[in-house]
């Protein structure tokens, strides 16, 4: 399968690089340097990044559209060591939406703003990302595309006070280019050292004038890309194959998947209305086709569709359990006569079972139809949409006001193919649609502003806010029992069982909020800062949270700052309402395992009580100079979160926990056999320091600009209920590594430009493969050259030695993975890349 999109944006490329030396030459815009003046986590005049209270890094245009990859998560995690993300293989919807982390952190404890606006979540549920993002439910940030940023600001510091809710470990805000004229287009294409991976996208901006004072800044965004796969034949494929069976090589891919049509479009815009008074606000559509694989289905012992488990008799005893053909019965037959053991391929007695099935038309089994087992391809279509629109303007006494209103919705409409509703028999579908996720977020605020006096200023509004999630019915093939499931057949899609109309449905909740903030120049050298906010929830009651900061500079040179703030992460509807199931490895073998609301009775049963909201305490210290040259900062922050969200361990179904499933509707509860929910069941400590060294040296005919960001962070599970196993804790602590740090060096030489960058992820652990792996260092380098003052081009790779981890498991014994799925850094090795960028 290869992306058409991708061939047609090659031969653009070459359309557009051929006639680039007759491109008119105008003035170069993009890359220009941007001053550190930040906005997020100050509603005061905008301050630079060592005037704040709290750590600020921003991240220019030019470091983001100078790197190979197009995904925002991906540039980010190059340019932030306390953020990080890495490839979901197998991983549900997770695939589809990759969780992101910010100072080890779970993903729906960030807020993301866009231009200081709190942007919606994903529809995405993480359900078996592994450690601290599992169960978490936050925004995504790839539908933002980076050729339409001006900046990006990390408050690396808690700010639920400022904020509200999610703010626990920071905020990431986007903050979109204004410009009323000029623009650039870039053609960017690559491919991994592997020979697979192709990536081509084309991405454009523009400004324009917007009336008489006004702009609208658009920016445009399409590619593709393949898939990879980094897999070698399982041990059990090899023998079906060696037996006679039709079985791929590889059976199971593991890799990034396919994404095609991805499609990202902004607009950002402003005019004044009346020369106190502006009109501004932003729009953004996005979509894209994700398409990956699953875990291979083998036609000899896959329970509920080719085998059953035949206890010998003794169900006390394991060790003598064995497969045995799963023949389905009709017309009254007796097919017993099939149902011989399966474990052994080359068996005379099994081929001549599936030999007589084919020509017996009373009974069947899957060997029938899909002789050679199946791996079903699971995807689905990602929507994108926001409308955000405010007026801003301030009074003769000099009091500001802004008031917005906001729209987000993000929709994952899923389906899974090359699978089978087993109870359906040999009348299953083989392709299904299995439904939709959706979250809709609409937010109206109201900000004013005011300065006491030259060194006071106090800030303070309030916010209503409506998040609805949504579970869409997929097609009734998908989750029904076809008839066969009587006789031990699964019931729904195989591997991502379709949502009933039981389960069904909108769920939304609203809170509103009230907030005061001020700062203080107490002095020239001392800057002092407070915050509260009130926010009441439907179900949840309220909560009042702040924040204290201060800033003193000790000299021209040096100064300090530090925060001690309490915040709070409401549960979401759709970790209140939603349910899953999904189909995982434990201890080498396929189980499916369910996520039922904590709501649902089987739950209460098992211990499950009404979800609360998690709460924080965060304490930074840190300092900031320059020595000589140098710039340095160092910040220190400890974050304590009790009644932590999180899924529980897993929990055994009973024969009457599984009727009970089914009669609350939902869909393949006959087939779920260990199930989790949702619970506040644990405490942590999440402690580290940030540092961040910079410097420029003039010499080699240009200048070189350093940089070195370190991130170390550690999280202890420091108290945890009877939900939370040894398993689940050691993946929460060690799953991300403690230490990221990026040293690079960007040489600037007339018009080339040279960038070399290392980056270091440390040790992880694999909960799947129960082995922890050593870090590994990753790098990164680019040459570009300007054609004329509009135009050049970039060479560039990513992992140019091609690091994916160490091979300490035996892929072919398992699931047939070469490398760990938890990679930090990814795991499909060297990416090269070229670009072209044409600026006007």
């Amino acid at each position: 399968m290869k992306n058409t999109s991708i061939l047609k944006l090659t031969s653009l490329a070459a359309a557009i690089i051929a006639s680039s030396a007759v491109l008119p030459t105008v003035a170069f815009a993009e890359g220009a340097m941007v001053e550190e003046i930040v906005t997020t986590g100050t509603r005061a005049k905008a301050r630079s990044a060592t005037d704040t209270v709290a750590a600020v890094d921003v991240i220019t245009s030019a470091e983001l559209t100078n790197q190979g990859d197009m995904d925002v998560a991906n540039l980010l995690r190059n340019s932030v060591p306390s953020f990080s993300v890495n490839d979901q293989p197998i991983s549900d919807a997770a695939t589809l939406v990759r969780p992101f982390q910010l100072r080890g952190m779970a993903p729906d404890h960030s807020l993301i703003l866009v231009n200081n606006k709190r942007r919606h979540r994903a529809s995405v549920i993480v359900w078996s990302a592994g450690g601290i993002s599992d169960g978490s439910h936050g925004a995504d940030v790839s539908t933002i595309p980076g050729m339409a940023l001006k900046s990006v600001e990390v408050l690396r510091d808690g700010a639920a006070a400022q904020y509200g809710s999610d703010a626990l470990a920071g905020v990431i805000n986007f903050k979109l280019k204004d410009a009323s004229e000029g623009g650039s287009a870039q053609i960017r294409m690559g491919q991994y050292a592997e020979g697979d991976g192709d990536m081509a996208y084309f991405a454009g901006n523009m400004g324009m004038e917007l009336g008489a004072n006004g702009f609208a800044n658009v920016t445009l965004e399409y590619g593709s890309s393949d898939e990879t796969v980094r897999s070698e034949q399982r041990n059990d494929a090899a023998g079906l194959i060696a037996a006679g069976f039709p079985v791929a090589d590889p059976a199971q891919k593991w890799g990034r998947p396919f994404v095609d049509n991805d499609l990202k479009l902004f607009v950002n815009f402003g005019t004044q209305l009346t020369d106190s008074v502006e009109l501004y606000g932003y729009a953004n559509y996005a979509s894209k086709d994700v398409d990956g694989g699953f875990y291979f289905r083998n036609p000899t012992n896959r329970g509920g569709v080719y085998a059953s488990t035949n206890d010998n008799g003794t169900p006390d005893n394991e060790d003598d359990d064995f497969n045995q053909l799963l023949v389905g019965s009709s017309n009254g037959a007796d097919c017993s006569a099939y149902e011989v053991p399966s474990d052994d391929p080359t068996s005379a007695a099994l081929a001549g079972a599936i030999a007589g099935l084919k020509a017996d038309d009373n009974c069947f089994n899957f060997n029938e139809t899909i002789p050679g087992g199946f791996t079903p391809r699971f995807g689905g279509t990602v929507t994108d949409t926001t409308f955000m629109m405010g007026l801003r303007g301030e009074l003769e006494n000099g009091l500001t006001w802004d008031v917005s209103a906001y729209r987000g919705e993000n929709e994952g409409d899923f389906y899974i193919n090359n699978t089978v509703n087993a109870s359906l028999g040999e009348n299953t579908p083989r392709n299904f649609d299995p439904g939709l996720y959706r979250q809709t977020d609409v937010n109206f605020n109201a900000d004013f502003t005011y300065a006491l006096s030259e060194t006071v200023n106090v800030a303070f509004g309030a916010e209503h806010r409506t998040e609805e999630f949504t579970i869409g019915a997929g097609q009734e093939e998908s989750y029904i029992d076809g008839g066969l499931g009587v006789q031990g057949f699964s019931t729904s899609t195989n591997g991502f069982p379709g949502f009933s109309p039981d389960i069904s449905g909108d769920f939304d909740r609203s809170n509103d909020a009230v907030y005061i903030d001020a700062e203080w120049d107490a002095s020239e050298d001392l800057l002092l800062a407070a915050a509260v906010r009130f926010e009441d929830f439907d179900g949840f009651g309220s909560t009042t949270n702040y924040k204290l900061g201060a800033n003193y500079k000790l000299d021209d040179n040096f100064g300090l700052r530090a925060t001690l703030s309490t915040g709070f992460k409401a549960p979401t509807s759709g970790q209140l309402n939603a349910s899953n199931i999904s189909t995982l490895i434990d201890n080498g073998v396929l189980v499916n395992k369910g996520v039922i609301p904590a709501s649902n009775p089987v739950a209460a049963f098992a211990g499950a009580t009404a979800l609360q909201p998690e709460e924080s305490e965060n304490f930074t210290v840190g300092f900031f100079g320059s020595v000589g040259e140098i710039d340095i900062t160092f910040d220190y922050f400890n974050i304590e979160v009790t009644d932590r969200l999180t899924l529980s361990k897993d929990f055994t179904l009973t024969a009457a926990d599984i009727a009970s499933l089914a009669a609350a509707g939902v869909s393949g509860a006959d087939d779920i056999a260990v199930f989790r929910f949702f619970t506040n069941d644990f405490e942590t400590k999440t402690s580290g320091y940030d540092l961040v060294v910079s410097t420029s040296t003039d010499w080699m005919g240009g200048t070189t600009a350093w940089n070195l960001a370190l991130n170390h962070t550690e999280t202890e599970v420091t108290s945890r209920g009877e939900y939370i196993d040894d398993d689940r804790e050691r993946s929460i602590e060690e799953v991300s590594p403690d230490t990221r740090y990026n040293v690079s060096a960007n040489h600037m030489m007339d018009g080339w430009r040279a960038l070399a960058r290392v980056s270091y992820f440390g040790d992880w652990y694999d909960p799947n493969q129960g082995m922890s792996y050593d870090g590994e260092h990753v790098v990164d380098v680019e040459l570009s050259y300007d054609l004329n003052e509009s135009s050049s081009v970039m060479l560039g790779g990513n992992n140019i030695f091609d690091e994916a981890g160490s091979k300490k498991h035996n892929g072919a014994a398992g699931a047939g993975n070469t490398y760990s799925e938890f990679a930090p850094m990814g795991f499909s090795g060297a990416f090269w890349y070229a670009k072209y960028s044409y600026n006007f």
